[in-house]
Protein backbone atom coordinates (compact mmCIF):
# COMPACT_ATOMS: atom_id res chain seq x y z
CA UNK A 1 0.00 0.00 0.00
CA UNK A 2 1.32 3.43 -0.95
CA UNK A 3 2.27 5.70 2.00
CA UNK A 4 -0.07 8.46 0.84
CA UNK A 5 -2.99 6.03 1.12
CA UNK A 6 -2.69 6.46 4.90
CA UNK A 7 -3.66 10.11 4.44
CA UNK A 8 -6.89 9.35 2.58
CA UNK A 9 -10.05 11.02 3.97
CA UNK A 10 -11.46 7.66 5.10
CA UNK A 11 -8.36 6.77 7.14
CA UNK A 12 -8.15 10.25 8.68
CA UNK A 13 -11.85 10.35 9.64
CA UNK A 14 -11.82 6.87 11.20
CA UNK A 15 -8.58 7.56 13.04
CA UNK A 16 -10.00 10.85 14.33
CA UNK A 17 -13.16 9.11 15.56
CA UNK A 18 -11.13 6.40 17.32
CA UNK A 19 -8.78 8.89 18.99
CA UNK A 20 -11.70 11.10 20.07
CA UNK A 21 -13.62 8.11 21.48
CA UNK A 22 -10.75 6.82 23.62
CA UNK A 23 -9.65 10.37 24.53
CA UNK A 24 -13.06 11.19 26.00
CA UNK A 25 -13.13 7.82 27.77
CA UNK A 26 -9.69 8.52 29.28
CA UNK A 27 -10.81 11.95 30.53
CA UNK A 28 -13.81 10.36 32.27
CA UNK A 29 -11.55 7.83 34.00
CA UNK A 30 -8.83 10.28 35.04
CA UNK A 31 -11.10 12.92 36.59
CA UNK A 32 -13.03 12.53 39.82
CA UNK A 33 -16.19 11.19 38.21
CA UNK A 34 -18.51 8.38 39.23
CA UNK A 35 -16.17 6.01 37.35
CA UNK A 36 -13.31 6.83 39.72
CA UNK A 37 -15.60 6.42 42.71
CA UNK A 38 -16.74 2.99 41.53
CA UNK A 39 -13.12 1.93 41.06
CA UNK A 40 -12.09 3.15 44.51
CA UNK A 41 -15.03 1.30 46.07
CA UNK A 42 -14.08 -1.89 44.25
CA UNK A 43 -17.27 -1.89 42.15
CA UNK A 44 -15.68 -2.84 38.83
CA UNK A 45 -18.78 -4.17 37.04
CA UNK A 46 -20.09 -0.75 35.97
CA UNK A 47 -16.70 0.60 34.71
CA UNK A 48 -16.12 -2.64 32.77
CA UNK A 49 -19.63 -2.45 31.31
CA UNK A 50 -19.00 1.12 30.21
CA UNK A 51 -15.72 0.14 28.57
CA UNK A 52 -17.37 -2.76 26.75
CA UNK A 53 -20.13 -0.48 25.47
CA UNK A 54 -17.54 2.03 24.23
CA UNK A 55 -15.63 -0.76 22.51
CA UNK A 56 -18.83 -2.16 21.01
CA UNK A 57 -19.86 1.22 19.61
CA UNK A 58 -16.40 1.71 18.11
CA UNK A 59 -16.44 -1.73 16.48
CA UNK A 60 -19.91 -1.06 15.04
CA UNK A 61 -18.69 2.28 13.70
CA UNK A 62 -15.74 0.62 11.96
CA UNK A 63 -17.94 -2.17 10.61
CA UNK A 64 -20.43 0.26 9.08
CA UNK A 65 -17.74 2.56 7.70
CA UNK A 66 -15.67 -0.24 6.13
CA UNK A 67 -18.31 -2.66 4.82
CA UNK A 68 -19.81 -2.74 1.34
CA UNK A 69 -23.10 -0.80 1.56
CA UNK A 70 -24.47 -2.65 -1.46
CA UNK A 71 -22.41 -1.59 -4.46
CA UNK A 72 -23.58 -2.56 -7.93
CA UNK A 73 -21.85 -2.26 -11.27
CA UNK A 74 -22.31 1.10 -12.93
CA UNK A 75 -25.13 0.77 -15.44
CA UNK A 76 -27.07 3.21 -17.61
CA UNK A 77 -29.83 4.94 -15.64
CA UNK A 78 -32.72 2.83 -17.05
CA UNK A 79 -30.90 -0.39 -16.14
CA UNK A 80 -30.01 0.50 -12.55
CA UNK A 81 -31.81 -1.52 -9.83
CA UNK A 82 -34.86 0.18 -8.36
CA UNK A 83 -33.97 2.45 -5.41
CA UNK A 84 -30.28 2.46 -6.37
CA UNK A 85 -28.40 5.73 -6.80
CA UNK A 86 -24.99 6.77 -7.99
CA UNK A 87 -23.07 8.45 -5.13
CA UNK A 88 -20.95 11.40 -6.24
CA UNK A 89 -18.57 11.12 -3.28
CA UNK A 90 -17.92 7.36 -3.61
CA UNK A 91 -18.39 7.35 -7.39
CA UNK A 92 -20.23 4.07 -7.00
CA UNK A 93 -23.82 2.96 -7.46
CA UNK A 94 -25.43 1.82 -4.18
CA UNK A 95 -28.52 -0.36 -3.68
CA UNK A 96 -31.30 1.26 -1.65
CA UNK A 97 -29.14 4.35 -1.28
CA UNK A 98 -29.85 6.32 1.90
CA UNK A 99 -27.08 8.92 2.15
CA UNK A 100 -23.31 9.41 2.15
CA UNK A 101 -22.10 9.80 5.74
CA UNK A 102 -19.07 12.15 5.95
CA UNK A 103 -18.34 11.03 9.54
CA UNK A 104 -17.79 7.50 8.23
CA UNK A 105 -16.59 8.32 4.71
CA UNK A 106 -18.92 5.64 3.39
CA UNK A 107 -22.39 5.35 1.92
CA UNK A 108 -25.31 4.00 3.92
CA UNK A 109 -27.17 1.55 1.72
CA UNK A 110 -29.09 -1.70 1.72
CA UNK A 111 -26.39 -3.85 3.35
CA UNK A 112 -25.11 -1.60 6.14
CA UNK A 113 -28.21 0.47 6.98
CA UNK A 114 -29.42 -1.95 9.73
CA UNK A 115 -25.96 -1.86 11.34
CA UNK A 116 -25.96 1.93 11.02
CA UNK A 117 -29.21 2.15 13.02
CA UNK A 118 -27.82 -0.29 15.61
CA UNK A 119 -24.67 1.81 15.85
CA UNK A 120 -26.70 4.99 16.43
CA UNK A 121 -28.68 3.31 19.21
CA UNK A 122 -25.60 1.97 21.00
CA UNK A 123 -23.68 5.20 20.48
CA UNK A 124 -26.54 7.17 22.02
CA UNK A 125 -26.51 4.93 25.11
CA UNK A 126 -22.75 5.45 25.48
CA UNK A 127 -23.04 9.22 24.97
CA UNK A 128 -25.82 9.63 27.53
CA UNK A 129 -23.95 7.55 30.08
CA UNK A 130 -20.79 9.52 29.37
CA UNK A 131 -22.76 12.75 29.77
CA UNK A 132 -23.91 11.62 33.22
CA UNK A 133 -20.36 10.64 34.17
CA UNK A 134 -18.92 13.99 33.05
CA UNK A 135 -21.58 15.88 35.00
CA UNK A 136 -20.86 13.80 38.11
CA UNK A 137 -17.29 15.11 38.09
CA UNK A 138 -18.13 18.81 37.67
CA UNK A 139 -17.98 20.48 41.09
CA UNK A 140 -18.09 24.26 40.84
CA UNK A 141 -16.05 26.42 43.19
CA UNK A 142 -14.34 29.79 43.29
CA UNK A 143 -12.04 31.31 42.19
CA UNK A 144 -13.20 30.48 38.66
CA UNK A 145 -9.67 30.61 37.25
CA UNK A 146 -8.54 27.80 39.52
CA UNK A 147 -11.72 25.82 38.72
CA UNK A 148 -11.15 26.16 34.98
CA UNK A 149 -7.56 24.95 35.31
CA UNK A 150 -8.66 21.87 37.25
CA UNK A 151 -11.93 21.09 35.46
CA UNK A 152 -11.67 22.83 32.08
CA UNK A 153 -10.96 19.61 30.19
CA UNK A 154 -13.86 17.84 31.87
CA UNK A 155 -16.15 20.80 31.06
CA UNK A 156 -15.10 20.67 27.39
CA UNK A 157 -15.81 16.92 27.42
CA UNK A 158 -19.27 17.55 28.89
CA UNK A 159 -20.07 20.13 26.19
CA UNK A 160 -18.86 17.80 23.44
CA UNK A 161 -20.93 14.92 24.80
CA UNK A 162 -23.98 17.19 24.99
CA UNK A 163 -23.59 18.16 21.32
CA UNK A 164 -22.96 14.59 20.18
CA UNK A 165 -25.91 13.29 22.22
CA UNK A 166 -28.24 15.80 20.56
CA UNK A 167 -27.01 14.90 17.07
CA UNK A 168 -27.22 11.14 17.73
CA UNK A 169 -30.75 11.51 19.16
CA UNK A 170 -31.99 13.39 16.10
CA UNK A 171 -30.31 10.95 13.71
CA UNK A 172 -31.69 7.89 15.49
CA UNK A 173 -35.22 9.32 15.64
CA UNK A 174 -35.19 10.26 11.95
CA UNK A 175 -33.83 6.90 10.82
CA UNK A 176 -36.32 4.96 12.94
CA UNK A 177 -39.09 6.95 11.29
CA UNK A 178 -37.65 6.19 7.84
CA UNK A 179 -37.31 2.49 8.66
CA UNK A 180 -40.88 2.33 9.98
CA UNK A 181 -42.21 3.77 6.72
CA UNK A 182 -39.75 1.85 4.48
CA UNK A 183 -38.24 4.90 2.86
CA UNK A 184 -34.74 6.40 2.72
CA UNK A 185 -33.26 9.81 3.41
CA UNK A 186 -32.71 10.37 -0.29
CA UNK A 187 -36.28 9.35 -1.18
CA UNK A 188 -37.76 11.43 1.66
CA UNK A 189 -35.92 14.61 0.67
CA UNK A 190 -35.94 14.22 -3.12
CA UNK A 191 -39.23 12.42 -3.80
CA UNK A 192 -40.26 15.15 -6.25
CA UNK A 193 -37.16 14.45 -8.36
CA UNK A 194 -37.25 10.62 -8.32
CA UNK A 195 -39.08 9.15 -11.32
CA UNK A 196 -40.50 6.04 -9.62
CA UNK A 197 -41.89 8.13 -6.73
CA UNK A 198 -43.41 10.87 -8.88
CA UNK A 199 -45.61 8.22 -10.51
CA UNK A 200 -47.32 7.27 -7.23
CA UNK A 201 -49.32 9.39 -4.78
CA UNK A 202 -47.81 7.63 -1.73
CA UNK A 203 -44.86 5.46 -0.79
CA UNK A 204 -45.10 2.28 -2.93
CA UNK A 205 -42.74 0.35 -0.62
CA UNK A 206 -44.62 0.87 2.66
CA UNK A 207 -46.15 -2.49 3.71
CA UNK A 208 -47.06 -1.59 7.28
CA UNK A 209 -44.94 -1.14 10.40
CA UNK A 210 -44.44 -4.83 11.26
CA UNK A 211 -43.50 -5.94 7.75
CA UNK A 212 -41.28 -2.91 7.22
CA UNK A 213 -39.32 -3.62 10.41
CA UNK A 214 -39.11 -7.36 9.67
CA UNK A 215 -37.79 -6.71 6.17
CA UNK A 216 -35.29 -4.07 7.30
CA UNK A 217 -33.75 -5.97 10.21
CA UNK A 218 -34.36 -9.61 9.20
CA UNK A 219 -34.73 -9.50 5.43
CA UNK A 220 -38.24 -10.98 5.60
CA UNK A 221 -40.27 -11.17 3.47
CA UNK A 222 -37.52 -11.49 0.88
CA UNK A 223 -37.76 -10.28 -2.68
CA UNK A 224 -36.52 -7.51 -4.93
CA UNK A 225 -37.86 -3.97 -4.88
CA UNK A 226 -38.93 -4.47 -8.49
CA UNK A 227 -41.21 -7.34 -7.37
CA UNK A 228 -42.70 -5.21 -4.60
CA UNK A 229 -43.24 -2.38 -7.06
CA UNK A 230 -45.00 -4.72 -9.50
CA UNK A 231 -47.24 -6.10 -6.74
CA UNK A 232 -48.21 -2.60 -5.65
CA UNK A 233 -48.94 -1.62 -9.25
CA UNK A 234 -51.11 -4.71 -9.73
CA UNK A 235 -53.06 -3.95 -6.55
CA UNK A 236 -53.69 -0.44 -7.80
CA UNK A 237 -54.97 -1.76 -11.13
CA UNK A 238 -57.28 -4.23 -9.36
CA UNK A 239 -58.60 -1.44 -7.17
CA UNK A 240 -59.20 0.78 -10.18
CA UNK A 241 -61.01 -1.96 -12.12
CA UNK A 242 -63.25 -2.74 -9.15
CA UNK A 243 -64.09 0.93 -8.75
CA UNK A 244 -65.13 1.08 -12.42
Amino acid sequence: MAPWALLSPGVLVRTGHTVLTWGITLVLFLHDTALRQWEEQGELLLPLTFLLLVLGSLLLYLAVSLMDPGYVNVLPQPQQPLRARHCRECRRCVRRYDHHCPWMENCVGERNHPLFVAYLALQLVVLLWGLYLAWSGLRFFQPWGLWLRSSGLLLATFLLLSLFSLVASLLLASHLYLVASNTTTWEFISSHRIAYLRQRPGNPFDRGLTRNLAHFFCGWPSGSWETLWAEEEEEERDGSSQAV
